[in-house]
């Protein structure tokens, strides 16, 4: 992380596309980190960082699904604008996490 850059939330889940990782909201950015499990040792490994977005970037937050609970988040990237959907526990949390985070670093 850099300096002064706190961690606000962070969840061990699976995006739809990428697959399982850690999702991590600090006070400016969103990452996702991919993660290696092995079952037979109960171990697990983080990866690469795959998706490392600055608040400033997202355009877009909520949540969807009635079984499916997920968290999701359009944001600009050099691909042009994606959406990305999280598996997370408590959607509502985090989109509400989110926003604020947003706007607070909006208002630095």
């Amino acid at each position: 992380m850099d300096e002064g850059e706190k961690r606000v939330k962070q969840e061990d889940c699976s995006e739809d596309e990428i697959g399982a990782g850690i999702l991590t909201l600090t006070n400016k950015r969103l990452a996702f980190d991919k993660t290696n499990a092995r079952i037979m040792d109960f171990s697990k490994r983080f990866g690469d960082t795959v998706l490392d977005i600055p608040l400033d970037k997202i355009t877009k937050t909520w949540k969807e699904g009635l079984l499916m609970k997920k968290v999701c988040f359009t944001a600009k990237t050099d691909k042009g604008e994606q959406t990305f959907k999280f598996g997370v526990f408590n959607t509502k949390s985090w989109v509400k996490v989110i926003e604020q985070a947003i706007n607070e670093y909006k208002n630095q």
